[in-house]
């Protein structure tokens, strides 16, 4: 009796504890990042949550090929699913759009929650105070105390200047939370 099997459950097994640390790592990096940037905690879970799908599915990749599922039949099963969702999101292509501007905002967006920015938007200024930024939208705070709602994808398109760097909006101490459980660990 061949140890094919035997290999092919240890590889698996090698595969799905390297899933776990990966999560764990990108638990980790996320959070020391998300309290480093000063974000609320739901943000980071956000895009731990991401992350997570895409690990799965490479750790899923990986095992269908250790057990030697076949290249065309995976594939066929793949482009079936990406035909389906491709004519499901085709009609909410902003809200795929706005989702990955969302990662991208997390990352990279020089404004923080209790700044007060402008957006240009052709002859219109949208100005604000960032009173929270989530995976589908910023929403600020103009000075007659009424909110706005503004797609992440448009954020991103238009330019962006940061009037005043101020932390007096309220973030529900998601943030402070985070912040001082790195604290205790440091």
């Amino acid at each position: 009796m061949s140890d094919l099997p035997l290999f092919q459950f240890g590889l698996t097994l090698a595969i799905m504890f390297s899933f776990l640390i990966a999560n764990r790592l990108n638990i980790k990096i996320m959070n020391r990042l998300g309290a480093y940037k000063g974000v609320p905690e739901s943000r980071v879970i956000n895009i731990q949550k991401v992350f997570k799908i895409l690990m799965f599915l490479i750790a899923l990749i990986a095992v269908l090929a250790i057990w030697g599922v076949g290249y065309r039949g995976v594939l066929i099963f793949a482009s079936s699913i990406i035909a389906v969702l491709g004519v499901a999101l085709f009609a909410q292509w902003s809200l795929l759009s706005n989702i990955t501007a969302g990662v991208i905002i997390f990352f990279a967006f020089p404004a923080r929650i209790g700044d007060k920015i402008e957006i240009i938007d052709g002859s219109d200024v949208i100005t604000g105070t960032i009173i929270e930024i989530n995976i589908f939208q910023l929403l600020l705070r103009d000075d007659k105390g009424f909110d706005i709602s503004y797609p992440n994808n448009l954020v991103l398109q238009r330019p962006v200047r940061r009037l005043l760097a101020s932390r007096a909006i309220s973030k529900d101490n998601k943030t402070s939370a985070l912040k001082s459980r790195f604290k205790d660990r440091s």
